[in-house]
């Protein structure tokens, strides 16, 4: 595994993500300390990221979702006094 520091990672993005895709491990140090470990995938990762929708697939059912909801107020009015009277503990 290369240990590499954040600012060389900040600098050299596209190089060392195309050392992880070959298959190295890198751990990355700010000031000395080691803060993160960037890998490649494994399969079962791969796998969990193939199986999510996409963008507009979940963004139309969270459309959907909101044309399906009652709103809780009439209108912003009622809202911002309901959101005065409250008090936080």
């Amino acid at each position: 595994m290369s240990v590499i520091t954040a600012k060389q990672l900040k600098r050299e993005t596209g190089g060392m993500l195309k050392r992880v895709r070959a298959g190295e491990r890198l751990t990355v140090t700010h000031r000395g300390k080691p803060v993160a470990v960037i890998l490649p995938l494994g399969e079962a990762e791969e796998q969990a990221i193939r199986g999510r929708r996409n963008m507009e697939e979940a963004w139309q059912d969270i459309e959907l979702t909101l044309e399906n909801t009652l709103p809780e107020f009439e209108g912003w009015q009622e809202a911002t006094r309901w959101a005065r009277k409250r008090t936080f503990s």
